[in-house]
């Protein structure tokens, strides 16, 4: 596969999440999409959460355990009728454990385009340090 076929956009189908726990609300429940990536100073984390507005963004953070619940909401008009639907409405759920090198207390999460960005910044004693050697 060439450099151009690998980099080409793939329709992905949401991953119904199959978890033994029971639920206590009815409904289909997603695992998103999710990127991390890693600096000197910082850990990004991505997720892709089509469809669901910021004020329906449940984070926890708690034993170091990182929980994030989204619903999407359907779109649909209650008078119109389906004539086709592709879209799957539901809530998404993901959850990492967070080692002591994250500031707990400086994360930071923004919505932009469905894709929810959290900022975990890595304590001061985690971050290299460059040590310079003096001649003597």
């Amino acid at each position: 596969m060439t450099d151009t076929q690998s980099k080409e956009l793939k329709v992905r189908d949401k991953k119904e999440l199959t978890s033994p726990a029971e639920q206590t609300k009815p409904g289909r429940v997603f695992t998103p999409d999710v990127d991390i990536f890693e600096t000197e100073k910082e850990i990004t984390l991505l997720a892709d959460m089509p469809g669901v507005k910021s004020d329906d963004f449940d984070i926890d953070l708690r034993d170091n355990t990182l929980t994030i619940v989204g619903e999407a909401e359907s779109f649909e008009n209650p008078g119109a009728q389906d004539i086709m639907t592709e879209y799957e409405s539901g809530k998404y759920y993901r959850q990492f454990t967070l080692s002591e090198f994250v500031d707990q207390e400086k994360i930071d999460a923004r919505l932009n385009d469905g894709v929810l960005r959290l900022t975990l910044p890595k304590v001061e004693k985690a971050r290299p340090k460059k040590i310079s050697v003096q001649a003597a």
